[in-house]
């Protein structure tokens, strides 16, 4: 008698399933011309150095999300914790980086007033309403009125591509630059065929975005490493696994280096326990492996500043 696996209705089952997967977006993707590949020793020979990066960490929104989602409870660490699924406090954040003679950066872009007060005018479909559920979110600072108190920006440096940190976009100008990490928007997963839209929405009228160049990193601390500005002033980490092209950035400022992890790690608790985040992530075990490098560098460097996904 054959296995379920080999069933015929099984194999169709998980043939429908692959032909339905979507990937993050359709919109256009380009090699940058921001960026030269640098190793991890390099970054770290100069990381502990003062640098003339300024920071600042705006919180755009409060929200609530489920914690099943942001931190994996499988983890003996969360079992062993007691934790329970159930609704987590965690802030939506854009990071802007202001450097001398390149500009001012965002890393991510907050989120706007319209993801709120008009979630289907902004092309928000009703399947992701009900999954982001807009009306917890509780705005601070939206990106329209953050974009007008600062000069014009040079360009938007994504951690990867999910709503939360891109639903400000339609707040930056069309012709700001759009960067990422390569294949993030390229990635295929069954639930992108419920977002894909509204991504595509949210990037509609921007230019292409522009993919960020990594190779393999010689020490095998990390996927890839490179030097932005080609200073050594901010470097881009590629850290897979909560999506196939998640990047971690590293501003060098006067007070001492800031890794800001994007959402290879959520929370707090995550990253002081060493949990991965759970099924907000495409795949764990790689997330689990990027989290463990930034802690390394994080234990390497102990002047290192760390801002979270979405938490203090």
């Amino acid at each position: 008698m054959p296995t379920l696996a080999r069933t015929p209705l099984l194999t169709s089952l998980v043939a429908a399933l692959a032909a339905a997967a979507c990937s993050a977006t359709t919109h256009a993707a380009r090699p940058a011309a921001l960026g030269t590949p640098t190793s991890a020793e390099a970054m770290e020979a100069v990381l502990d150095q003062p640098g003339p990066l300024q920071v600042e960490t705006v919180v755009g929104a409060d929200w609530a999300v489920t914690r099943a989602g942001l931190i994996n409870l499988d983890d003996p660490k969360a079992k062993a914790a007691g934790l329970k699924d159930g609704d987590e406090a965690i802030q939506i954040y854009t990071h802007v980086v202001r450097h001398p003679t390149r500009g001012t950066f965002l890393i991510d872009t907050g989120v706007s007033r319209k993801l709120v007060d008009d979630p289907a005018g902004l092309g928000v479909g009703w399947v992701m309403r009900k999954y982001m559920h807009p009306e917890r979110i509780q705005v601070r600072t939206d990106t329209a009125t953050l974009e007008r108190r600062l000069p014009p920006l040079a360009g938007v440096l994504l951690t990867h591509l999910h709503l939360d940190h891109i639903s400000g976009l339609p707040d930056v100008p069309r012709e700001v630059p759009i960067f990422d990490g390569p294949g993030d928007g390229a990635e295929r997963e069954l639930l992108f065929m419920f977002s894909q839209g509204t991504i595509d929405r949210v990037l509609a009228g921007h230019d292409a975005i522009q993919e960020l160049p990594f190779k393999s990193d010689p020490s095998g601390r990390f996927a890839g490493v490179t030097d932005l500005f080609g200073d050594g002033s901010l470097f881009a980490i590629l850290v897979p696994g909560h999506t196939a092209g998640s990047v971690a950035y590293v501003a060098r400022t006067a007070r001492g280096p800031v890794l800001f992890t994007g959402d290879t790690s959520h929370t707090r608790w995550g990253w002081d326990h060493d949990v991965a985040p759970g099924s907000f992530s495409s795949d764990r075990a790689r997330n689990g492996v990027s989290l463990a490098a930034l802690r390394g560098l994080a234990a390497r460097h102990p002047s290192l500043q760390v801002c979270l996904g979405h938490q203090r």
